[in-house]
């Protein structure tokens, strides 16, 4: 055999080879993405002084939602002007659950904001409760 019969069977070779292989799995469809969406959305421990005082207020949080559907970072946009109203706010938010975001089926993670409002119940029971102990106090 020459050596143009050996490339020319070679050549061959390599395409007949190419051939066999499996075709290329179609692409998968686009999976469209979603947004994080809250599934348990607990209130916050509204702290009993502030309640109990008539203050009140709302926190904005910029929340980011990991792929595992937590709160990862937690950061104050506009305070409520009350510390303890912003902490417990923050709080809050740390203990709620979500749906992540997702990209191609595939969990993302997402920053959202999130208001919490704080709105006072000083005629709670356990306000009156409260009261009532103070009272007795005396």
């Amino acid at each position: 055999m020459n050596r143009r019969s050996t490339l020319l069977l070679a050549s061959i070779a390599v395409l007949a080879a190419s051939s066999c292989r499996a075709p290329a799995p179609p692409p998968e469809p686009d999976q469209p993405s979603t947004e994080v969406a809250a599934t348990h959305t607990p209130p916050p421990d509204y702290p009993l002084e502030q309640a109990c005082s008539d203050i009140g207020g709302t926190v904005l949080m910029q929340v980011v939602v990991g792929p595992e559907g937590r709160a990862t970072e937690v950061g104050i946009l506009e305070s409520s002007g009350v510390p303890e109203l912003d902490r417990a706010a923050e709080a809050g938010v740390r203990a709620w659950e979500f749906r992540p975001a997702t990209r191609r089926g595939q969990p993302v993670s997402q920053t959202i904001q999130v208001p919490m409002n704080f709105t006072p119940t000083p005629e709670s029971e356990l306000c009156l409760e409260r009261e009532q102990r103070q009272v007795d106090q005396l």
